[in-house]
């Protein structure tokens, strides 16, 4: 054969490749308000950057008619681009071909992308739209999920892994997105559960639909599972593009660094008096964080779970930090479980990432209660301390009103090593809030006075008094806990120079196989 024939013959096969399952089911696709594989690929990576691998190959089973079935690239599509010029590495699931069922040359064409990817240390971006395990296969398809999973483990926290779920996700195929470290679900179109709703009906008799059992909205508000909901796959990839450009392509590197126009030294004047003087008054802390990060940009992560705490991405100066800030609009911005392991997987992210930290407390303490206590506060709070324990990352804590009990220790505290921890005028750093401190220190005196007006004025001079003595964060910088206490308006300029001095910063934790933090 000539070599123009089987150019010609090369392009024939490209283009049957391409079209995955067929013109019908792309149809069927787009119908369902999707784009195909490709059509994701293409949208996500800089135009022209797409370099595809093993377009070729195809499944080996020949039980129950696949024989007779058999389609190029068999369901995934694999490979490297560019986004924003900085290399990552991608598969997306083609659900036109087997439903986007997992092979075991499926499974074996994501692992080879998963290797390059930790080899070269870049991103990898998983794009889930798939009906599980190819039942035909059997054994080899689940065993191709252990093999994905293995990958997952062995790249955490070795390069930045994003799972964007666009379709379905269920069974062993919701494992690989949750040991990812950012997962995005598009309302409407996706779904992740262990277990379907047929299997839940039989098992324990509950009613539920896809949506309410694994949908984006019950991801996203009730389990933690998606960090990002986006309205459509379009906003869906926007967001990924958007986070990737505050991640490292790897552990050994830092996150890029961006022109800033925004002045270093601009003053915000509205935060010398946003904090009310009821300190029982809330305020929402992203106001705050609005108003001194560069172009007032934050991108928050799990925005509608936990909300008594916020997390999220900005940048100082153009370099990316990671924001942990309690939120005393919600629950008066106590730290309950939820909240704890919230924070602490961000925190170990950016520490793993080498992303500054920047913490912003106003935290009452714990929640009590015996839903806390026997769900696990103990445990879970101890993961938040132990994120900020560990993290070698620069560190910088702002105080902004309350900072009582083991909730101060665990915010980013001078004694977690924390780098620079600055206090506003208005703040409150002490065991535990006036009143409850009276209650303990004047127990004695308080039970043996009857009078309820005398007791009222009594509580009213001792609360006072311990006001004038722990209600103010000149105790703690006496001792060197606080670095300095600085103006409101100014905090912004304060940040920024702290991180800058920073930023040549080295901290090493003892040599061990690896830490046992209390899961």
């Amino acid at each position: 054969m000539a070599l123009e024939a089987k150019i010609q013959e090369l392009m024939e096969m490209r283009n049957k490749a391409r079209m995955g399952g067929g013109e019908k089911r792309i149809e069927a696709q787009h119908e369902k308000g999707k784009y195909t594989a490709r059509e994701r690929v293409a949208l996500l990576l800089d135009e022209g950057s797409f370099e595809e691998f093993d377009m070729f190959v195809s499944h080996r089973t020949v039980d129950f008619g696949l024989d007779k079935q058999s389609y190029l690239s068999d369901g995934v599509v694999t490979g490297y681009g560019t986004i924003d010029g900085r290399l990552v590495f991608v598969f997306s699931q083609d659900f036109t071909v087997f439903g986007g069922s997992l092979s075991e040359m499926y499974a074996a064409k994501i692992c080879k992308i998963m290797d390059k990817a930790m080899k070269v240390g870049a991103p990898i971006i998983g794009i889930n739209d798939s009906g599980g395990a190819r039942i035909q296969e059997g054994v080899k398809s689940l065993g191709g999920y252990a093999e994905i999973f293995q990958r997952n483990i062995l790249a955490s926290g070795l390069v930045p892994q994003i799972s964007a779920i666009f379709g379905p996700c269920a069974g062993g195929a919701v494992y690989s997105p949750a040991l990812t470290d950012f997962t995005i679900m598009s309302q409407g179109t996706s779904y992740m559960f262990v277990t379907g709703p047929k299997v839940v009906k039989t098992v324990t008799g509950e009613i539920v639909t896809e949506e309410e059992l694994g949908g984006a909205s019950v991801h996203a508000t009730k389990s933690g599972v998606t960090h990002f909901v986006a309205e459509s796959e379009e906003e869906g990839i926007t967001l990924t593009r958007k986070l990737l450009s505050y991640l490292p392509q790897n552990n050994l590197e830092d996150p890029p660094i961006y022109p800033c126009d925004d002045p270093i030294d601009r003053l915000e004047d509205q935060l010398n008096s946003i904090i009310p003087d009821n300190p029982n008054k809330p305020y929402d802390v992203k106001d705050i964080i609005h108003a001194v990060v560069d172009n007032n940009e934050f991108l928050e992560v799990q925005r509608h779970y936990s909300g008594n705490i916020i997390i999220g991405f900005a940048k100082f100066n153009g370099c990316p930090v990671g924001i942990v800030a309690n939120q005393p609009s919600v629950l008066a911005g106590v730290l309950d479980i939820n909240a704890s392991r919230k924070a602490a997987r961000f925190v170990r992210f950016c520490d793993a990432f080498n992303i500054p930290l920047v913490t912003f407390v106003d935290v009452p303490g714990f929640l009590p209660g015996t839903a806390q206590e026997y769900g696990g506060i103990i445990l879970n709070g101890a993961k938040l301390l132990f994120a900020y324990g560990e993290a070698t990352v620069p560190k910088v804590t702002i105080v902004l009103r309350k900072a009582y009990g083991g909730a101060y220790d665990v915010m980013g505290s001078k004694h977690l090593r924390g780098d620079i921890n600055y206090a506003w005028p208005n703040a409150e750093i002490a065991v535990m809030g006036p009143r409850g401190a009276i209650e303990v220190l004047h127990s004695k005196e308080l039970k043996e006075i009857k009078d309820d007006e005398k007791r009222s004025k009594f509580l009213i001079e001792k609360e006072d008094e311990y006001k004038r003595k722990f209600a103010n964060p000149y105790v703690a910088a006496k001792f060197g806990y606080i670095d300095d206490v600085i103006e409101p308006r100014n905090t912004r300029f304060r940040v920024i120079r702290a991180l800058q001095m920073l930023s040549t910063k080295k901290d090493i934790n003892p040599p061990k196989k690896h830490s046992n933090i209390p899961l």
